[in-house]
């Protein structure tokens, strides 16, 4: 029985035959192609050939490749997105201190070049907060009595006036800005010399200038500075401008408005000028001088009479107690004859300080008594005559209760 495949199935010569054969194929052609170069167009025609087969057979590789790419690369695209967010972000801050930082020099460059056109020794301070009052206009800096600051020093920017020193600790300092409602500051027109003095209006931050006359010659546009009048702010100094000036010929004064030259709400740098105030000694006023004068004239007037009042009475009383106790009771009285007045120039003593015979008579029974020593004063000559003394006896004196 015979097992060789059908007619159909024929498969030629043997695999062993035909494998032998395409290496030999092979071989021939690959020496022929490194030896003589012949095979290059033939490679060429191949390839070109082949190339739509070889793309159609890619097609699932690389459709899997872009699948593959997109979701790398989306998720790759979102990480550089957040990435370049928080950089921004970052240079935005940067950005931010250095253009804080460039107007923090220019301003201490401006409040430099203040410092040197100002006639006084001046500090540099820093705001460090507002003051907690709503309805005050305070601001409280970094310099105190420890560093020279003293109550009612005035403070400045580059421009003008920001306000004064109300109150002084050992490390910070109170200052009251211009625009305070109870603050202010005398100042003088520049183009008309006119003086006045500006208050501040509030939280309206502007100024206005009180009771000034309809007719005052202050115009929109003039600039007002410090008159230094007043002995705490240096003269020259800019405060403000005027931007409303209203008259009414029913009102007594005008309403006058002015802004604020310096940036009372916009810097964070300024100058304290350690000013001493200098004020000269007040006058008295004319009462005090009127009854310095009165007290004086009658001082004059008093010692005019004090010698007249030098009379001394106690030896004379003295001397009349010893002759009572010493006198007879049963003496006859005697009157005398009074003595004439003293002169005008000289105050003599009453009679009873020279008793003599003519005045005092004893009886012949009475007793022998010794004389009264009585001290005579010196006499004093007055401008003014002394009113003379009423003259009475020893006796008289004796007998009256």
């Amino acid at each position: 029985m015979e097992y060789s495949p059908p007619p159909l199935f024929k498969q030629g010569a043997s695999a062993r035959a035909k494998v032998v054969f395409f290496s030999l194929i092979a071989l021939i052609l690959l020496v022929a192609d490194s030896r003589m170069r012949s095979l290059t167009t033939i490679r060429q025609v191949v390839g070109t050939v082949l190339y739509p087969l070889q793309v159609a057979a890619l097609l699932p590789r690389d459709a899997a490749y872009r699948v593959g790419d997109y979701f790398s690369s989306m998720s790759a695209l979102q990480k550089e997105n957040n990435r370049m967010k928080e950089q921004q972000v970052a240079n935005a801050q940067t950005l931010q201190q250095v253009q804080q930082l460039a107007a923090e020099n220019a301003q201490l460059r401006k409040l430099l070049a203040a410092n040197e056109r100002v006639p006084v020794r001046s500090i540099l301070s820093e705001i460090l907060y507002d003051a907690r009052d709503p309805f005050t206009r305070k601001i409280v800096l970094d310099r105190g009595s420890q560093h020279g600051v003293s109550p009612g020093q005035p403070v400045i920017d580059d421009i003008g006036v920001v306000g004064q020193v109300t109150r002084v600790f050992p490390f910070t300092s109170e200052v009251t800005l211009l625009t305070d409602k109870e603050q202010a500051i005398p100042v003088q027109v520049v183009r008309s010399g006119l003086r006045s003095i500006a208050y501040g209006q509030g939280h309206s931050g502007s100024l206005d200038l009180r009771f000034m006359p309809a007719n005052a010659d202050i115009k929109n546009g003039d600039i007002l500075v410090t008159s230094g009048i007043d002995g705490v702010y240096p003269a020259g100094l800019s405060v403000a401008k005027v931007v409303q000036v209203e008259s009414k010929s029913s009102d007594a004064f005008a309403r006058i408005v002015c802004q604020p030259m310096a940036g009372i709400d916009r810097n964070r740098q300024l100058l304290i000028l350690l000013t001493e105030a200098n004020f000269p000694v007040r006058p008295a006023p004319e009462e005090s001088r009127d009854k310095k004068d009165k007290l004086g004239k009658k001082h004059a007037a008093e010692g005019l009479k004090e010698p007249a009042k030098e009379t001394p009475k106690e030896p004379v009383k003295d001397g009349v107690k010893e002759q009572k106790n010493e006198a007879v009771p049963a003496a006859p009285e005697q009157k005398t004859p009074a003595a004439p007045a003293a002169s005008p120039a000289v105050q003599k003593p009453a009679t009873v300080a020279q008793p003599n015979a003519a005045t005092v008579q004893k009886p012949a029974n009475a007793p022998a008594v010794a004389p009264v020593a009585v001290v005579q004063p010196k006499l004093q000559a007055t401008a003014r005559p002394a009113p003379a003394a009423p003259q009475t006896t020893v006796e008289q004196k004796a007998r009256t209760p």
